[in-house]
C-alpha cells in the first residue's frame, strides 16, 4: 500500500471533502475554486505516490489536509452575503488593510505548514550536527515565502483566466505575502524547538 492504516483516516478526510466543495464550486460556478481544486488533486497525488519515499509524518499530513479544507470553505462558504476568506475575524486594523481577516490566518497557517515540509524534504540531506543552523533555517523559511509568491502567481493567473475572483487588489497580495511569512518564522521557531529538545543524529538520504 502507498499509505499506511494509520494515514488511511487523512485520505478520507481529503475524499470527504474535495468532492464536495467540488460540487458546491460548481453549482455556483465558482471557476476559481475548481483551479484550486485541481491543484490540491496534484499535490494530494504526488503525495500519495511519494509517501512511501519521502515519508511526511502525520502533523505535515493532517496540516496539509486542514489547509487544503479551510482553504476551500473560505472560498465556497458565504457569511453575511460574502465569501468566508473576507470576514474579518478581529478588527485589529480596518481600511485598507482590514487585518486580521480569515484569509490572512490561512495563510499563516497554511505557509506554516509548507516550511515544515520544506524542512522535512531537506533535513535527510543534512549532515548533523548543522554547524551554521540559523543560516539553514533563513533557507527554509525562503523555502515557504517562495512556494507562498508561487501561490500568489497562480492567484494572478485566476485573475487573468477567470472573469470574476475573490483575490483582491495590491494590498491584499502584499499582506498574503506578510501573513505567509509570518507563518514561515513560527514554523522554523516551532522546528528549532524541536531540534534543541532531540539530540541530533545523522540522516539517511531517501529514496528516488
Amino acid at each position: 500500500m502507498l499509505l499506511s492504516k494509520r494515514e488511511l483516516p487523512i485520505l478520507i478526510v481529503n475524499l470527504i471533502y474535495i468532492p464536495v466543495f467540488t460540487v458546491i464550486a460548481l453549482s455556483r460556478t465558482n471557476y476559481e475554486f475548481l483551479l484550486y481544486v485541481g491543484v490540491i488533486l496534484v499535490v494530494a497525488t504526488w503525495i500519495i505516490w511519494k509517501q512511501r519515499s519521502v515519508q511526511f509524518d502525520r502533523p505535515i499530513l493532517w496540516g496539509l489536509t486542514i489547509w487544503g479544507l479551510l482553504h476551500m470553505a473560505g472560498g465556497n462558504i458565504h457569511v453575511h452575503s460574502d465569501v468566508l476568506y473576507s470576514l474579518q475575524l478581529i478588527p485589529l486594523v480596518s481600511e485598507p488593510f482590514y487585518i486580521l481577516r480569515y484569509d490572512q490566518v490561512v495563510h499563516t497557517f497554511g505557509f506554516g505548514v509548507v516550511t515544515l515540509v520544506g524542512y522535512h524534504v531537506l533535513r535527510s540531506y543534512l549532515r548533523e550536527p548543522v554547524q551554521q543552523w540559523w543560516a539553514l533555517a533563513l533557507l527554509i523559511v525562503l523555502i515557504g515565502s517562495g512556494v507562498g509568491a508561487i501561490n500568489e502567481i497562480v492567484e494572478f493567473l485566476a485573475v487573468l483566466t477567470v472573469p470574476e475572483t475573490g483575490v483582491g487588489g495590491y494590498h491584499n497580495t502584499m499582506l498574503d505575502l506578510v501573513f505567509n511569512l509570518i507563518g514561515g518564522l513560527a514554523a522554523m521557531g516551532l522546528i528549532t524547538r524541536q531540534r534543541r529538545a532531540v539530540p541530533s543524529t545523522p540522516a539517511t538520504r531517501p529514496g528516488p
